[in-house]
């Protein structure tokens, strides 16, 4: 035996941070030779054979330890070459496969630079499980950064899951393991085991997996995601080519597992949803959908907001391919896809990224900074530049593997306060001694720079609940870089407002005319979300006052309003018929609502129609964060409880006249100033038939005289149909 008894010890308990200094073949020291050393379990005999020039010498090891650990010395060879190991079992089967600790890093020394510096943007080609084929050797490569770690091993079916059998190695002061393994294909499962700072041994998931066992099982499962076959080029030329704030947007917001189900217990997978979500939006005029998060996540009462694998769809609806062959089908209907997308916190899970070497690695140590007390969750360490690496690349991955057209950032407004949801002892100041955290505001920055730079045309979308300023400006100008921000003020305000019966509207019509104060300081889309349908708000039909004919009148001009007024559209699946129950991610939307009557299926046509409306009309859209594209009329007359505006496009010469009546009371004459003469067409009365209203109207249209009113040049009288949104534009 050559190995020392500490070396031999250290190989067999897998206590050594450098086993390719042990294992593979070595020249010996006084270079008469090479030996060959190999931890196998279940092996009976072992032997070299060279891999490639037959003039090398073959050779049989010895067996050192009952742990499966053989050496063997040649002298007919003073140089190492690549070889093979021939194993035999104990029932006399006989194997081979490529010795491997025979390889070079996987990594060079630019790799684990630029991650260490936080800049390498494709941390994912390098970290994690990659199919390589290496020498003409097809096997996957491993790589995992645990810099506390004294020892880390890849585990599997293909090793008994025994830490002893796959150590990897340490890349120098980088913090990264790193093993290639010949014969580990698609499919393998395999995890980490991690010997920690303290010298527990942990058994961790992969922080880099492509693909998850479903829960409650959490192995990582080696995979390639990239072999799909992308048939969406032109809709990706086109996005590349498009001015998002020029462009029309309402967005579906869906969450997979309940949108629609086979069965009581069975969601659809990816493929199965594909063909009637993509019918359904387009049938239904949306322009994207919204995915809830669809990153792995264990716990599914989560909603995906605590996630375990950020490089993961979840296998809940199927493969990784599958989940492309849905964004695929979106992209081939011109529908854009939307992620929800989660670097604000992380779950705690023990077998995940808390504690990873045992340390607090991807999290603060200090609670006061690492712990979200609403969730329970941990946040993000932001300054450690490994850790933003694995942000910042991981909302590449998403754009650029899964062809996703925008993120939207969960929980801003906790990334950015020190003191969010905290008490005053509760919280460190920043090093000026205030509540900005000046690391989560530059990673945010820094995401946003790298996203709309290597993939042009995909948005950033910020759920931001506070008055920070510049959440939608470039980070040159001091602000954090997104494309849009949803507007929580006017969620909250516009929901009070409808939730109020209609006597008592009149000395609140300021809820409704609030957010125009405010509304140029940001680029905004307006949501009625997943959060306002859970948690015992019920739902959005649940919230109108009234008997049935006032509670779907009202949601309808609930949502007229939202189409009409500045901003992008957001509305979450089941808000678009009338929902009577509130959001269970356990059970599908009640689609029997359809055939019970009028109201429903005409709540659905009208979303259909003021989608319609929305594409055919710039005025809705394209002047949406200028000052040019909006403009009131009257919005004083809170003893009635009207209110009437103007939307034109940047040019001013398409113009769209909108009028509000939300009392039930039917009203006219009511005379109303409009900015030109001639006929005005009624394009839009949520109270038409159709949708179940009480068919009142203007018959076509008004004929403004040349009478000023409100400041305006022209006028007409109109009649006001009870509870309702009326939309008309200058023929």
């Amino acid at each position: 035996m050559l190995l020392s008894p500490a070396e031999l010890e250290s190989l067999v308990h897998a206590q050594n941070a450098h086993p390719h200094q042990l294992l593979g073949m070595h020249p010996l020291g006084d270079g008469s030779g090479v030996v060959v050393r190999a931890l196998l379990p279940n092996a009976a005999e072992v032997s070299v054979r060279p891999a490639h020039d037959p003039a090398q010498p073959k050779f049989k090891l010895k067996r050192l330890h009952e742990s499966g650990l053989y050496e063997g010395v040649t002298h007919k060879a003073t140089k190492i070459y690549a070889h093979d190991l021939v194993i035999k079992d104990y029932q006399g089967n006989e194997r081979w496969t490529r010795d491997a600790y025979s390889f070079l890093p996987t990594l060079g020394e630019t790799d684990v630079y630029l991650f260490g510096k936080g800049d390498e943007r494709r941390i994912y080609e390098k970290l994690g499980s990659q199919l390589r084929v290496i020498d003409g050797v097809a096997g996957t490569s491993f790589a995992v950064w645990a810099p506390n770690a004294q020892r880390v091993s890849v585990v599997g079916e293909f090793n008994g899951w025994d830490g002893r059998y796959h150590a990897m190695r340490r890349l120098g002061a980088s913090g990264v393991w790193e093993l290639f393994i010949p014969g580990v294909g698609e499919g393998t499962l395999y995890k980490y085991e991690v010997r920690t700072a303290q010298g527990a041994v942990a058994i961790k998931t992969d922080p880099f997996g492509f693909f998850f066992e479903a829960a409650p099982k959490n192995a990582s499962i080696v995979w390639n995601n990239q072999k799909f076959t992308w048939s969406d080029d032109a809709w990706m030329k086109q996005r590349r080519e498009r001015d998002v704030l020029k462009s029309p947007m309402s967005i579906y917001e869906v969450h997979l597992g309940s949108w629609m189900k086979k069965s009581v217990a069975e969601s659809l997978s990816y493929r199965e949803v594909a063909q009637p979500l993509v019918e359904y939006v387009q049938r239904l005029g949306f322009t994207h959908v919204e995915f809830l998060p669809v990153s792995e996540h264990a716990y599914y009462p989560s909603w995906g907001y605590q996630v375990t694998g950020f490089y993961s769809p979840t296998s809940r609806f199927g493969t990784p391919d599958d989940f492309q062959f849905l964004v695929n089908a979106l992209h081939e209907a011109g529908i854009g896809v939307l992620v929800d997308w989660v670097p604000a916190h992380f779950p705690r899970d023990e077998w995940a990224l808390a504690k990873f070497d045992g340390t607090a690695l991807y999290e603060h140590e200090d609670p006061r900074k690492g712990a979200h007390q609403d969730w329970g969750t941990l946040i993000f360490n932001f300054g450690r530049h490994e850790v933003k690496n694995f942000l910042t690349a991981n909302a590449l991955f998403w754009c650029e593997r899964f062809h996703i057209d925008g993120l939207r950032v969960d929980a801003v407004a906790s990334m950015l306060y020190l003191d969010y949801s905290r008490k005053s002892d509760e919280w460190i100041p920043n090093q000026y001694g205030g509540r900005e955290n000046l690391e989560a505001i530059e990673f945010l920055r820094a995401f946003n720079h790298l996203v709309h730079t290597e993939c042009p045309g995909v948005i950033t979308i910020a759920e931001e609940s506070t008055a920070w300023p510049l959440v939608t400006r470039p980070p040159y100008l001091g602000g954090l870089g997104f494309n849009f921000k949803w507007n929580m003020g006017w969620m909250h305000d516009t929901l009070g407002y409808f939730k109020r019966d209609s006597v008592h509207r009149k000395y609140h019509q300021n809820d409704l005319t609030f957010a125009m104060l405010y509304h140029h300081n940001e680029n905004f889309i307006l949501p009625l979300s997943h959060d306002e349908v859970v948690h015992g708000k019920g739902t959005l039909l649940g919230r109108m006052p009234g008997d049935d004919w006032q509670k779907f009148a009202n949601l309808r001009a609930l949502l007229a309003y939202q189409w009409v007024f500045p901003g992008r559209k957001l509305l979450f699946m089941g808000g678009e018929f009338g929902a009577t129950k509130e959001w269970n991610e356990n059970a599908s939307l009640d689609w029997w609502l359809l055939d019970q009557g009028p109201f429903h299926a005409g709540t659905q046509k009208f979303v259909t129609d003021l989608n319609q409306l929305y594409h055919r009309e710039p005025a809705l859209w394209q002047a949406d964060f200028d000052h040019e594209g909006f403009f009131w009329i009257d919005c004083l007359d809170n003893e009635n409880s009207v209110l009437s505006f103007v939307r034109q496009d940047q040019s001013g010469a398409n113009q769209l006249f909108v009028v509000m009546n939300l009392t039930p009371v039917l009203r006219g004459p009511y005379r109303l100033g409009l900015p030109r003469g001639g006929h005005w067409r009624e394009v839009l009365n949520s109270d038409a038939g159709i949708y179940g209203g009480s068919n009142q109207g203007n018959l076509g249209g008004v004929n403004a005289a040349d009478i000023p009113a409100h400041n305006q040049p022209c006028s007409a009288e109109f009649t006001l149909p009870p509870m309702s949104v009326c939309v008309f534009r200058r023929e």
